[in-house]
């Protein structure tokens, strides 16, 4: 699993007492000290309970979801085994995910914005009809187009509180919330109607991209270049934690919220999603077979860098969170 160093001035999980989870408990992944061992544990109010005696990572307890969920409630209402406090962890990225899936352009406003920008500037429409005119595309989108989904490597992972390092090429580094979901059961060509039933649980992701190496001047035929504009080290800051899907309540009206060195910069709700997330896992498992650990990005709100003229820079603080799943805080910092 991607193990980055914590930023010195940040040994203890910030905002973990502050950023209520909905739920009884959830898991994570936690070390003891910065070179101790990973194992997998029970989160229950400030106390995580090991669970090595249960599973040896996360994802194997994902495996057998259906049948360890009930237990897992149990024994967070127990107080036999091995408890820590949970101050006294280091957090770790919850889940070594099986593949990463993730979704472009999946919210209404966000996409309208940037097609409305493009029909100003490139086209020379007045703001009220390019407007117009996004909007009628987005309707029309959701009503007969398809999700945009693409693979994102398990190596861009890093913990919800390690340090974002910038890498050495580019300048217009970007955040992109996004309410992710971890699938807890086997499928392929999932219908609709039952693509709900394969979710195991949430997490909270930010998913980074470097803007200026995003399209290739090179092979403009070919167009954008997914690895390296999203996939360096630490570019996919995920977790704190995994919370059971039956605690979170409907994903389809929670609140996205990013603050860049205290400043607001995405707050959305979920409802804004273009394709839901029956019709993303839908489309998803027509051509992958779905896993239990993988995770599945769902598109990220309105308010990117982009959007405000602002990317990331040495020192700059991220404070992430979405209802009932945690809060993030990652610190960036130059590669050198």
């Amino acid at each position: 699993m991607p193990d980055h160093p914590a930023s010195p001035e940040n040994p203890a999980p910030p905002g973990a007492g502050d950023a209520p989870l909905a739920g009884p408990f959830a898991l994570g992944t936690f070390a003891s000290t910065p070179a101790g061992g990973a194992f997998p544990g029970l989160v229950a109010g400030a106390r995580v309970r090991d669970l090595s005696d249960l599973a040896p990572s996360v994802r194997a307890l994902v495996e057998d979801w259906d049948g360890l969920l009930p237990r897992l409630g149990e024994l967070a209402a127990r107080a036999d085994g091995t408890w820590h406090d949970l101050a006294a962890l280091r957090v770790l990225t919850p889940i070594e995910p099986g593949q990463i899936l993730q979704s472009g352009a999946n919210y209404r406003r966000h996409v309208v914005d940037l097609v409305a920008a493009e029909k100003e500037s490139v086209h020379g429409a007045t703001p009220r009809a390019a407007r117009a005119d996004a909007e009628k595309m987005m309707d029309e989108r959701s009503r007969n187009g398809v999700p945009y989904l693409f693979l994102g490597s398990p190596r861009a992972l890093c913990g919800p509180y390690d340090d974002i390092v910038l890498p050495a090429l580019g300048e217009q580094h970007d955040w992109e919330l996004e309410l992710a979901l971890v699938i807890g059961r086997t499928g392929r060509n999932i219908p609709v109607e039952d693509a709900m039933s394969y979710v195991a649980a949430y997490t909270i992701s930010n998913d980074l991209t470097t803007r200026d190496r995003l399209y290739r001047p090179d092979l403009k035929a070919i167009g954008t270049d997914w690895f390296t504009a999203k996939n360096a080290d630490t570019f996919l800051p995920t977790g704190p934690f995994l919370v059971p899907a039956a605690f979170v309540g409907d994903p389809g009206d929670l609140r996205i919220t990013l603050r860049h060195n205290g400043v607001v910069r995405q707050d959305e709700s979920t409802k804004d999603m273009i394709f839901d997330i029956p019709r993303l896992l839908a489309y998803a498992s027509a051509t992958t077979t779905l896993r239990p650990g993988d995770l599945v990005l769902t598109g990220s709100p309105a308010g990117n860098g982009a959007h405000w003229g602002v990317f990331l820079r040495p020192g700059d603080v991220i404070d992430a969170e979405i209802t009932g799943l945690g809060r993030q805080r990652n610190t960036v910092r130059s590669h050198a």
